[in-house]
């Protein structure tokens, strides 16, 4: 008899099944990146280690390094083994790597944890993003990515308010936070464990346009080989593009707050009330966007609308850095004009880029994503490493241009990707019939 989180579908759900199997994926990449927090106790841990900004650093970028290798590998595997299969057994393997941060009494101690803990993490999260895809038609896919990205914004939301509130209790010991991290994720591990599921082979080869209609596009019994998705231009032009995008991306997610106190003055309050509107915005225009994409299937113009807006108002942001007077006021509202052009742009995003895939082999879902969550981490670690000696030597504004010019190069690649500009009329694919 096989475990519940090794089973296999035979026949797609639909109704409230399928959204049961989404939640449990948008679930798991919440503990995921929940499990990867620390920014809530690091000035606890610097003091207890006698460590330095600098070392910790160094830290958090060798741990970077390790989940984007992570990330590509684990998205090999989960196309190899099957999505759940890889998902839940590492799951409950980083909940011990939480656990076994209460062991860390030096930074050597912390390196090695740190990038254990990443790599394990980022194998197992490979796996959600194609879970994503496997339980959302193209009917519904870019608004269920909106939701798959409110993850990782949503694990920094819960971090910091668990530590705003258990802190206290445990009289800031900051191991105290990773033993609840360790607890949380077990538990949510076992909870979706039962209630998970994955599609068998078959299923996962096809292209499913709603619950009930899908199409075969490849020969199962040929298998999958990775340069049918890399001789595609359109790939490219997503691998590329979305590297570019995210350079503004990552800067505003690392160093949003660090770029407004030091180059505006304002105080770190003013700084987090700026972010907490990017964010707020961005997350309600991730699933807005997503849903009028999905009822009107059309990606590219969202893309390029959204990323326009952002080069708009990233022009408007880079000027102003180098006034002074700028309001809280008015500041609040470019951060939220910001935050909500870039998830105009991200959620439409992310089905073009899936669905683009899918048309390439059905089968390589999860070694498209792997190497998105490859290049995101990357662009993480030249962010930790480049930037802060970009703006020494400068200062935050020519870092800000910069990524502007990375913004405005990611419009061309839009023009490559597949997909129509217009809605227009399509006939439904037929529905293929999947024996029990």
């Amino acid at each position: 008899m096989r475990l519940s989180y090794a089973r296999e579908l035979d026949e797609y759900p639909t109704g409230a099944r399928r959204m049961k199997i989404l939640t449990m994926a948008v679930l798991a990449i919440l503990i995921g990146s929940y499990e990867g927090q620390i920014a809530p106790v690091v000035p606890l841990l610097l003091k207890d280690l006698d460590m330095t900004l600098t070392t910790y650093g160094a830290v958090s970028g060798a741990a970077a390094v390790a989940g984007a290798i992570a990330s590509i590998l684990g998205g090999r595997l989960t196309d190899r083994l099957g999505r759940v299969r890889l998902l839940i057994p590492l799951m409950a393997l980083t909940a011990v790597c939480c656990f076994a941060m209460t062991l860390v009494h030096s930074p050597r101690d912390l390196l090695i944890a740190r990038i254990v803990l990443a790599f394990v993490d980022g194998v197992a999260m490979a796996s959600t993003a194609p879970l994503i895809r496997d339980f959302s038609p193209r009917l519904g896919r870019a608004q269920a990515f909106g939701f798959w990205t409110w993850g990782p914004v949503g694990a920094n939301f819960l971090a910091a308010a668990v530590a705003g509130w258990t802190l206290p209790i445990f009289n800031d010991s900051w191991r105290s936070q990773f033993v609840i991290m360790g607890c949380f994720s077990l538990v949510i591990s076992v909870v979706i464990a039962f209630n998970i599921a994955d599609l068998s082979p078959e299923l996962r080869a096809r292209i499913q346009h709603t619950e009930r209609a899908a199409t075969d596009v490849v020969d199962l019994t040929q298998p999958a080989r990775v340069r049918s998705l890399f001789m595609r231009r359109n790939i490219w032009a997503h691998v590329v593009g979305i590297s570019l995008w995210l350079v503004l991306y990552i800067t505003l997610s690392l160093f949003g707050q660090t770029m407004l106190v030091g180059a505006l003055g304002i105080s770190s309050a003013e700084a987090s009330t700026i972010m907490a509107a990017f964010w707020s915005l961005n997350l309600i225009t991730l699933i807005v966007t997503g849903r009028v994409s999905d009822r009107t299937q059309l990606r590219k113009p969202f893309c390029l609308g959204g990323t326009i807006s952002a080069v708009i108002v990233t022009a408007y942001l880079a000027v102003s850095l180098g006034q002074e007077g700028v309001s809280t006021g008015t500041l609040m509202v470019v951060g939220a004009l910001l935050g909500g052009s870039l998830g105009v742009a991200y959620a439409p995003w992310m089905a073009n880029y899936s669905e683009d895939a899918e048309d390439a082999d059905p089968r390589l879902q999860g070694t498209a994503w792997g190497l998105f969550g490859f290049l995101s981490k990357g662009i993480a670690v030249v962010g930790l490493l480049v930037i802060p000696h970009v703006v020494e030597a400068t200062n935050w504004q020519t870092w800000l241009f910069v990524a502007l010019g990375c913004l405005v190069l990611f419009v061309p690649a839009i023009v490559m990707f597949n997909g129509p500009w217009r809605r227009r009329p399509v006939p439904a694919p037929a529905a293929v019939s999947v024996e029990s």
